[in-house]
């Protein structure tokens, strides 16, 4: 049997298994291995699934032929440690989790588990989903694979180390604010971020549940639809919207499309090689056929506070659940003088690390008797105005491009005693999750220092296909894909 090779797409593996030339088993220990060999420095995975995973692939290959439809028959993947695996660890990088292991299995691993995939282990992530750089983890800061000084991004920083490193060719990760888009622009991987709806979040620990949203993290664009093809469907947690062919879109011409620009919001505070890296984008895109047009986000500016005061008291809500008593970590409170009030308070304070007490703590005070209306009311609404603008915007554009981040990877540690600075690094991300509409992070470039760039694509709710119609053109064009970080190379 011929090894896995590092570049190899979804399509090409499965092609791989389904026609005997490689075994799901090789493929599943060449992933595995390149696992170990570089879990000491990047620190990407929570678990790994060493047994589980060729016990799965074996059976693969021993039922071949029953499979052979599956689209992603024997395609080794990743879960993020924020998604439900049945009887396998799920932590949320917390400590109030330590040792959950859910009985069930969140929608998408149980259609991914149906499409002939194999899951390699689970992959490290900001405790509950709340960072920006993979720091705030029980298990450790994981490293970015270009440079190990700096951060992957976060908080899906684990699942973007693991496909840019070539761990695995499919991370399944969740963005709240921008955390598939952010780690997959430091990393140099595609990341999606669907329409709110169109994938189930059953089985995902609830950030902020009107945000939240399931999408994928792949080498190419043309995988990413694969995958969110699979996972992306009606149940009683996602929108009844019929799941058009995403494949159908890569082959398609960007002649006539319109691309929107704001270019108000690159005014300030964007990294030069950022901003050379995203106009020279839009030279390849209109160089085939595309046309660029000004549109106006007005609000915008506000998309920080607004989401910063939402996401917060969606949290506060959604993680007073993690009590000590249903299920989770109990702190231990043996002095004879407990009471319930104590052992809540005790649990919560062990339990959970700074940045998620700080978010409950942002989040309980909005929702508070008094501040309601004055915080949380008022961000809401303000959010009706930034989807406006963005309606209004995607009613002359077919699609809306800016940058993913203003800044390529910083160091760790950089940021982590700076709350603020690391949220502002946010502002071209929040708006889709605010919004609801789907967007795409694609490599964009290097910087001279060897950083990936990301390139930001929106569009209309559940048109995602034009996003990969674009993305896939833009891709064709540019070599930035097929860069290799040092730690891929050995």
């Amino acid at each position: 049997m011929t090894p896995a090779a590092p570049d190899e797409t979804i399509a090409e593996l499965r092609a791989a298994v389904a026609s005997g030339d490689r075994s799901a088993v090789d493929i599943c220990q060449h992933y595995l291995d390149r696992i170990a060999e570089c879990h000491d420095r990047l620190n990407a995975f929570t678990t790994v699934l060493r047994e589980k995973a060729l016990e799965r692939a074996a059976t693969i290959d021993l039922n071949r032929d029953a499979w052979r439809d599956c689209p992603l028959l024997g395609v080794p993947i990743t879960v993020k440690d924020v998604i439900c695996t049945r009887e396998i660890s799920t932590t949320a990088g917390s400590r109030i989790l330590a040792g959950f292991r859910p009985p069930y299995d969140a929608t998408v691993v149980t259609r991914l588990l149906a499409a002939g995939a194999v899951i390699l282990g689970k992959t490290n992530c900001d405790e509950f989903a709340m960072g920006s750089s993979t720091e705030h983890s029980i298990y450790g800061p994981t490293r970015n694979p270009w440079d190990l000084d700096r951060t992957p991004g976060g908080s899906s920083g684990g699942a973007a180390a693991a496909v840019a490193a070539r761990l695995a060719p499919v991370s399944i990760a969740s963005d709240t604010g921008g955390s598939i888009r952010q780690p997959a622009a430091f990393c140099g991987v595609v990341g999606v971020k669907p329409t709110y709806g169109r994938v189930s979040r059953y089985g995902l620990l609830a950030f902020a549940s009107s945000l939240d949203q399931i999408g994928p993290m792949t080498l190419t664009v043309s995988d990413a639809a694969i995958v969110l093809g699979v996972i992306a469907g009606f149940d009683p947690n996602s929108a009844s919207k019929p799941v058009p062919n995403f494949c159908e879109a890569l082959s398609g011409h960007v002649r006539g499309t319109r691309i929107g620009v704001a270019r108000k919001i690159l005014a300030d505070g964007v990294d030069a090689e950022v901003l050379d890296a995203f106009e020279e984008a839009l030279r390849v895109l209109t160089a085939q056929g595309a046309s660029v047009i000004e549109v106006d986000l007005p609000h915008m500016e506000y998309a920080i506070p607004v989401y910063y005061l939402v996401a917060p008291a969606e949290a506060s809500s959604n993680l007073a659940r993690y009590d000590g008593v249903r299920f989770g970590s109990r702190a231990p409170t043996n002095d004879g003088e407990t009471t319930v009030e104590r052992m809540y308070d005790q649990t919560r304070d062990e339990g959970f690390g700074a940045e998620v007490k700080r978010r409950i703590m942002l989040g309980t005070y909005a929702l508070s008797a008094g501040y309601y209306d004055e915080y949380y009311v008022k961000a809401q609404q303000v959010r009706s105005l930034i989807r406006l603008d963005y309606d209004r915007a995607l009613k002359r554009a077919d699609v809306i491009a800016m940058p993913t981040t203003p800044t390529p990877a910083f160091r760790i540690r950089e940021k982590i005693d700076d709350p603020l600075a690391m949220y502002l690094g946010d502002i071209f991300t929040v708006g889709a999750n605010l919004t609801g509409l789907p967007a795409v992070s694609l490599p964009a470039g290097l910087t001279e220092t060897n950083l990936p760039i990301g390139l930001q694509l929106l569009g209309r709710a559940f048109d995602e296909t034009t996003l990969f119609r674009l993305a896939t053109a833009y891709e064709r064009d540019v070599p930035w894909w097929k860069k290799r970080p040092p730690v891929a190379t050995v």
